[in-house]
């Protein structure tokens, strides 16, 4: 099966916010990347207690680097090399004016400080990032994940609703 998109958290710290991204996962068929180290953790247990019940249903893959990640999405599709989108609030272009296809990769930094500065000047033109119009310094991690992963799937046609039977 083909997945609509990969979405990769690195480093991410706060339990909820990953749980809601897992949560999104699970309802578009995406899997989710973790990469490096993590704020909590997701052995059974700690899924269990967190009550997270739809843990199952995501497909979640463990990788010490970005670079992992990268290659491991793109074992996916071998056919067509994913891009890889990095999101920032540091960005000066809008994630409304990427050209997102079926299989890229969305990386989101972590909660504290995003990704790393090294990373988006070395990348600047995969750097995207969600336009803020007020005074506050950025959304929530699983917002900004939930805002990105729509405009993509919409751009792929990938959102049409099921009519029930």
């Amino acid at each position: 099966m083909l997945r609509p998109f990969h979405i990769v958290l690195v480093e991410p710290e706060i339990p909820p916010n990953t749980g809601n991204v897992a949560r999104l996962c699970a309802a578009t068929l995406c899997p989710l990347h973790l990469v490096g180290k993590l704020g909590f953790r997701i052995d059974e247990h700690a899924v269990r207690r967190a009550g997270l019940d739809y843990w199952h249903l995501v497909e979640v893959i463990r990788h010490e680097t970005l670079l992992e990640a990268e290659q491991r999405v793109a074992s996916f599709d071998p056919e067509r090399p994913a891009k890889t989108w990095l999101f920032s609030g540091h960005a000066r272009r809008s994630y409304l004016d990427a050209k997102f296809e079926r299989g890229d990769a969305l990386v989101f930094g972590k909660e504290s400080v995003g990704l790393p500065r090294s990373l988006l000047e070395e990348r600047a033109g995969q750097v995207i990032g969600i336009p803020m119009p007020g005074h506050v310094r950025s959304h929530n991690l699983a917002n900004s994940v939930s805002i990105a992963l729509y405009e993509a799937l919409r751009q792929i046609g990938a959102l049409a609703l099921k009519l029930p039977e």
